[in-house]
């Protein structure tokens, strides 16, 4: 299997800034996309940033300019620098880690999250 955590979410003021973490581990093969989402309750959950093994990005029009998605393939390790954060930022984040699992003669596809992190934006 395939395990998924998240780390770094917390309370900070407006405008300031925050990084998040995401670990994955256990029996993975290869990891293609990454990708950060969060919801608020009530809302459906959100893109915010996607990033390739091979380093593209993708991000929300929201968070343009303002966060900075980057990864460590060797460490099988996301990040989300979050800066100029707003009151609209608030949610919880979750990880979303897409590739295979298993080994090379026994693989099969994964698609995993992880339980999530807090983030919470005061004014």
């Amino acid at each position: 299997q395939v395990q998924v955590v998240e780390s770094g979410g917390g309370l900070v003021q407006a405008g300031g800034s925050l990084r998040l973490s995401c670990a994955a581990s256990g029996t993975i093969y290869s990891i293609n996309t990454m990708g950060w989402y969060r919801q608020d309750p009530g809302k459906q959950r959100e893109l915010v940033a996607l990033i390739t093994s091979g380093g593209s990005t993708n991000y929300a029009d929201s968070v343009k300019g303002r966060f900075t998605i980057s990864r460590d393939n060797a460490k099988n390790t996301m990040y989300l620098q979050m800066n100029s954060l707003k009151a609209e930022d608030t949610a919880v984040y979750y990880c979303n880690v897409q590739g295979m699992k298993g080994t090379f003669f026994n693989r099969s596809p994964v698609n995993a999250w992880g339980k999530g992190t807090l983030v919470t934006v005061s004014l």
